[in-house]
Order: structure tokens, then sequence, then C-alpha cells
């Protein structure tokens, strides 16, 4: 068995549920002290962070990724303990396989063959891990950036491992994220008895036009790099259960992915006048839970596509889709950012899994980016 996918077991096996770390981070803070990182805990209220670095010259390479995982669901959905990795037909089983303990492990091996052939590498090499990406992830990845910023760290290259491929190992590179945007509204009406609407005033049916035209507007075009940007409702709560009551009151949730061509202020502007045009009695809070970024073509994008091409004989495709990823909070500093993973079929699904053949695929991938931006 290999040294990528030993560690890859070792660490589905530790349920570090969010915000759990359950021991991952000390196991990779040891594999790295012993080729010469030094290592630093970072806690932030109930979540673990590690900032580990080797070297103190630029340029700064980091690898970023997360030691926590999502809740497995119904035990009776799996094949098998999520909990206890297990190899079948050629794949890896278990809870964070491919999201994204499996990266993890790889990252690990490829800088460990890196440092052992080249100790005298230039730069610097780095890991921003956190125990919080798939929770709230405000005391994870956005607190230790805060911290390098505060003393003056500065990433030059990061690649996170999300798992971004999508058919073939390395089909897919993410060189950026869109932005994401939740709405929390409230439209106020008043409660009545539905066979006398002319003494109530239902929220839901003032709500409606301007509901469709908010799901009809065409908030931008997109570009070279992002899709239009889409508004969706996620949660539309309405009525008291009763069937002969008007309700008072509506709760909606949305959310907007946006892409460079938008900014959040200019997305608030146009949903606010969207609302006021219909003459609604609403309260509206919002969140931004980050905002979009694009790394284009450079060094850290011409070496990912270069060890890609080398392994795996065909060149990656750059995109922007999915969700967002603890990129977010890095990209802002100026870092040049990739994200670069297994498949994710799987992920976040009952019977997760990574191809055992892929990791070591991935260890390969990692350490070529590694020489071609570090080697001497």
């Amino acid at each position: 068995m290999s040294t990528t996918l030993e560690l890859a077991m070792d660490l589905i096996g530790r349920a570090s549920l969010t915000p759990e770390d359950a021991g991952c981070q000390p196991l990779l803070m040891q594999r790295l002290q012993r080729v010469g990182f030094h290592s630093e805990p970072l806690r932030f209220g109930q979540v673990d962070n590690l900032w580990a670095r080797r070297g103190q010259q630029a340029p700064l390479f980091c690898f970023a990724g997360h030691t926590d995982v999502v809740p497995s669901g119904p035990l009776e959905a799996w094949h098998s303990d999520p909990f206890r990795p297990e190899i079948r037909d050629g794949m890896l089983y278990g809870r964070g396989a491919a999201d994204m303990k499996g990266s993890l492990a790889a990252m690990i091996t490829a800088t460990e063959r890196f440092v052992a052939e080249q100790p005298g590498h230039r730069g610097s090499i780095a890991y921003l891990i956190t125990s919080d990406e798939e929770g709230p992830a405000k005391d994870g990845t956005a607190r230790v950036v805060e911290t390098l910023q505060a003393r003056g760290e500065k990433i030059d290259w990061c690649l996170v491992g999300e798992p971004s491929s999508r058919a073939r190992l390395g089909d897919t590179v993410k060189n950026g994220r869109r932005g994401s945007l939740n709405g929390f509204l409230t439209i106020r009406g008043k409660q009545g008895h539905v066979a006398y609407p002319h003494l109530a005033n239902n929220p839901l049916h003032a709500f409606a036009p301007a509901l469709a035209e908010l799901v009809a507007q065409r908030w931008d075009q997109g570009n070279a790099f992002f899709p239009p940007t889409s508004f969706q409702i996620a949660n539309l709560n309405v009525g008291t259960g009763a069937e002969n009551v008007i309700p008072g009151e509506l709760k909606a949730q949305f959310n907007l992915r946006f892409s460079t061509e938008l900014s959040a202020d200019q997305i608030k502007q146009r949903v606010c006048a969207i609302l006021d045009r219909h003459d609604l009695d609403y309260a509206l809070d919002w969140r931004l839970s980050g905002l979009p970024f694009l790394t284009p073509a450079g060094e850290l994008v011409a070496a990912a596509k270069a060890a890609v091409s080398e392994v795996m004989g065909t060149e990656p495709e750059l995109s922007t889709s999915g969700g967002t990823s603890d990129g977010r909070f890095i990209a802002p500093t100026g870092a040049q950012v990739l994200e670069l993973g297994p498949l994710n079929a799987s992920i976040h699904q009952a019977n997760e899994c990574v191809g055992a053949a892929d990791l070591e695929q991935l260890s390969e991938i990692y350490y070529r980016i590694l020489l071609r931006l570090l080697g001497c």
C-alpha cells in the first residue's frame, strides 16, 4: 500500500465532524516537522487551525485545505462504516475520502518527496489547514489569513485541495469562484379570514409580482470566466397551517451567485429597487458569504496545467463553477489561488469515495507543481 493511501486512510478513520479536528492536524504537523517545517497551531473559538511553514524567503507557495467533514447521514445508506476506510474495487470509501482528506494526504507525500529531493529549494512552502471549512467558516481560514496579514506574511501562490475534477482526475481546475450573497426577507401583510379578504392583506399575493421580476431579472451577461449572475429562492415560509386563515407574514431566504461584473452593493440596490417598486412593507437583512475571485493566466495556472498534462496526458479546463471555498479568504490578499483535487461526484453523499490510484497521481501532480515553482 502506498504512503499516500495509508495516510488518507489514517485521516478518514478520525471522525472530524465540523468543527472537530479529531487529531488530524497533529498527525499532519508531525509529518511536516520531520521535513523541516515550523508548525504553529492557531485555535480560534472552537476551531483548530494549523499554519506550518518551511523557509522564510519569497515566493511563498501554500497548500490549503480542511480536516473537517460533514456528517455521514443515515448509516444504513452506507455499505461500510463511514469512519472505517475500506478499499473495494480500487476505490477508497469513507467520509472525507474526496472532500478532502485524500487531497491532504497527497499534499503531504508530494511535499515530503520534493523536500527530500530539493532540500535547498527556493522560496518557502506553507500549509494552511482548518477544521471549519464545512461549518460557519468564521474562525478558520479567515482568521488565519487575518493573523498572517497582521504580521506581514504574504502568500504568493495557493493551491486548495478541494475536489475539482468532474469525470477524470485533473480534467478541471478551478481558477476562481463566484461570489455568494444571501438575503433574508420579511414581507409584512395583515392576517385575516379567507372569507373576508378585503379585511386582510395577503403577503404572498403582494410578493408574487416582485418575486416574478426578481426571478426574470437579467443581472448581468457574465464574462469569459463567469456565467451570468443567478437568483434562487432557497426557503419560503408563509401560512399558519390553517386552511381558512390569510397569513400575516411571509419570510423568504434567497441567494445570488454573482460574477466579477457586479458588486454586492449593486445587487442590494437593485433588489431593493424592485421591492420598493411593488410598494411592499418589508424588512431585508443581508449576509455576504464571499466575494468573487479570479486567478488569470500566470505562474500558478501554467504550473498546474503543465503538471496535469504531464501526469494525465490531457490539459485541464479552467472553471469558476460550483459553490464557495476557503479560497475566497485567501485571494483578496493578492495571492494567486487555484483549486485542484479528485473527483467531486460523491462528495457529501453516502458512500463517498475516491480512486485509490487517483491519490497517487494527485500526489505526483502536486509534486510537479512544486518542482516547477520552487525547484532549483
